[in-house]
């Protein structure tokens, strides 16, 4: 018996994900963390109005998803000031993001990011044949001078920036980010991953124009709003490129219980006010335990803090492993010299005190392992 062989493409990937989930590292160890910190998820929950839609909606769960997601692209419209017709719902920005290089980028084509910044892009971009071309970060922050002068000279289809940014929560002003889009070569779109804005001072986002068609921006339920687990994402765009993704979407890929649960979060304003104060709280508690153990914060408009380990990538990985070895689930940056930090999600009081708990004993581990 004989199966078709993989094509080129897919036999030339290695068979892997951009993160080995919390979970895998549960059943590795036999034992759940004490405190899940490592993912960006909002420790906070949704919406107790969004918990309540989605109740009702899973009695309903025998239908399929509206395949348009009508109703929360409506309210999403209305929210940004836009038309629905600029609204496209999906799967999680890890999904459109997927959708959006399917689209724009065929084998070879150049697409432009920084070094270390969001990995699952990346991921597409190999997955579709992409040549990727990367930019250093400029201290902790995102280069846009960098990435327009890359996408300049290699003719990039795509160039992506995240603000504010992840793994390092730092953030560019509207203006500076309004300039790049300004200067974006001809030919080639911003990719705006904006999964942290509902979180960031006022003046962080540039004003949408709807007309744009140089420019698509990237906004999640996963983070501000506490819906991880439902998976909804949506972008902002021209109607003509939102129009694009009809053409290779999972029309029914949306389940009734996710856009309920959207819907009714994206009305809670209260709630989203809560955990802004939740999480600024978190931070700054972060922060002190971070100096406390001689350690240094990274300023953040995220929900987590990223925190400089005073050395080199090895030390930083040796201080997370002794941090998940205590049931602390943390993560951190995956390329030099940022990967001298850890990064810590925002928590409830009670993981963060767990690990405030953990973390002078990570570090003598450390200490004792690398000097």
């Amino acid at each position: 018996m004989t199966k078709p062989a993989l094509t080129a493409l897919a036999q030339s990937l290695p068979a892997s994900v951009p993160f080995v989930g919390p979970e895998a590292q549960e059943r590795q160890m036999g034992r759940p963390f004490t405190a899940r910190l490592g993912a960006n998820e909002s420790a906070f929950g949704p919406s107790p109005k969004a918990i309540t839609a989605m109740q009702k909606a899973a009695s309903e769960a025998w239908m399929y998803g509206d395949p348009e997601s009508h109703d929360l692209r409506r309210a999403l419209a209305k929210h940004h000031g836009v038309a629905p017709e600029n609204i496209m719902v999906g799967e999680g920005i890890d999904t459109l993001l997927g959708l959006l290089v399917r689209l724009y980028v065929a084998p070879g084509n150049a697409v432009v990011t920084s070094a270390g910044a969001y990995p699952t892009f990346n991921y597409h971009v190999a997955g579709f044949g992409g040549a990727l071309h990367t930019v250093p970060y400029t201290g902790d922050f995102e280069d846009p001078d960098a990435l327009i002068a890359k996408a300049t000279e290699v003719s990039a289809k795509l160039v992506y920036i995240a603000n504010p940014d992840n793994p390092m929560g730092s953030w560019h002003s509207a203006d500076v980010i309004q300039n790049m889009i300004n200067r974006l070569p001809a030919g080639c779109m911003l990719v705006l991953d904006e999964a942290y804005v509902d979180l960031a001072p006022e003046g962080t986002a540039p004003a949408i124009n709807p007309d744009a068609p140089n420019i698509v921006r990237m906004r999640t339920f996963s983070k501000a709003h506490g819906l991880a687990g439902a998976r909804v994402g949506y972008t902002i765009g021209s109607a003509e490129v939102i129009d694009g993704f009809n053409k290779v979407r999972n029309h029914f890929g949306m389940c009734r219980i996710s856009q309920a649960g959207a819907l009714a979060a994206l009305q809670d304003t209260t709630w989203l006010a809560h955990v802004g104060r939740e999480v600024a709280n978190a931070r700054d508690r972060i922060s002190d335990i971070a100096k406390a153990n001689g350690l240094t914060p990274l300023p953040s408009a995220t929900n987590f803090v990223t925190i400089d380990c005073g050395k080199d990538g090895d030390f930083a990985r040796a201080v997370l492993t002794a941090l998940v070895a205590g049931g602390i689930f943390v993560r951190m940056p995956f390329v030099p010299p940022q990967d001298r930090c850890i990064r810590v999600s925002c928590g409830t009081s009670a993981q963060i005190s767990d690990f405030e708990a953990e973390l002078p004993r990570a570090m003598t581990q450390a200490h004792e392992k690398l000097g």
